[in-house]
């Protein structure tokens, strides 16, 4: 009696637990009663009758991600791989048609990725492959969306992950940007140098400006100076020739100190014996009067032609 008591009861735990199941949170479970479907579980407490219904599969619907990795050709003829990341889910109320009517959701996504991609790239060159993969993503994405709706699946998004042109490709992609790069860098030297050169030039014009005008400065100040001492020669009965070479000689003999004060000054013959003043002295002297003479002889020579 006593073992017929334990196995009673063994065998009524048994079918309790088996009538009991749990469904995840966003997860349905489909239960089949004698091979032919019967119900969708959702998430929670769920109860079944042992030995006749069966949960014959379960379907997440949370969002998931599907990774298409497809090699076609470009307009340009180059081969290049692509990465397509298909994100979708199974919609709620149909997860009835995701389940029973494809074997191989997978398998089914990838073809229409595939014949999608290989319908879209071949009618770009590679250049512009890179500049409009969102293009393709959108093309991918209308085209699974009108052919896996009616499966009770939803697409979310697709991306166009990497784009892998072949490594000889890229190798020559590489030079011609660094080809490119050298040549923007040289013509920005040879900016900068042209720049310069007439920056400097325009200082050296500046500096030459500035240096002319004050020799101009410089020479008008000492004939003003010249001129001061010649007009205060004159009140002490000096005439202007001999007051004239009387500061030449005064400015010998200033630039002779100067040079013997100069330790580095380099070597100037000049003529410095003691008669050397009064001879030039008197050479200017006789040179002005000359001057006087010529010029005293063409004004005459002018005033007769006049008459």
């Amino acid at each position: 009696m006593n073992y017929f008591l334990i196995i009673t009861s063994a065998f009524g735990i048994l079918i309790l637990i088996s009538s009991i199941f749990i469904v995840k949170q966003k997860t349905a479970a489909i239960v089949e009663r004698f091979g032919k479907f019967h119900s969708i579980r959702q998430s929670g407490f769920q109860m079944k009758i042992p030995f006749i219904d069966k949960i014959s599969g379960k379907l997440s619907l949370k969002i998931q991600q599907l990774d298409v990795i497809i090699e076609t050709k470009t307009l340009d003829d180059v081969f290049v791989r692509l990465k397509v990341s298909v994100q979708y889910r199974v919609i709620k109320d149909k997860v009835y048609d995701a389940f029973y009517q494809l074997d191989y959701p997978h398998e089914q996504i990838t073809s229409y990725v595939f014949d999608v991609v290989r319908a879209e790239v071949p009618k770009m060159k590679l250049d512009d492959v890179f500049v409009k993969k969102d293009d393709i993503a959108l093309a991918v994405k209308a085209e699974l969306n009108d052919a896996m709706l009616e499966y009770g699946f939803d697409i979310i998004k697709t991306l166009v992950t990497d784009i892998d042109p072949d490594a000889q490709v890229k190798e020559a992609m590489n030079r011609i940007n660094a080809a490119d790069r050298e040549k923007t860098a040289a013509q920005f030297e040879g900016d900068a140098a042209r720049i310069l050169i007439v920056e400097k030039a325009k200082a050296e014009a500046e500096s030459k400006r500035l240096q002319g005008q004050g020799i101009a400065d410089q020479r008008r100040e000492i004939a003003r100076g010249l001129e001061e001492s010649v007009e205060v020669l004159n009140r002490v009965g000096i005439n202007s020739q001999e007051a004239s070479a009387l500061i030449v000689v005064t400015q010998h003999y200033d630039t002779l100190q100067s040079l013997g004060e100069e330790t580095n000054s380099n070597l100037i013959l000049l003529p410095n014996a003691p008669q050397a003043g009064s001879n030039m002295l008197n050479d200017m002297v006789a040179s002005f009067a000359a001057s006087n003479q010529i010029g005293e002889a063409m004004k005459e020579a002018r005033e007769k032609k006049d008459n």
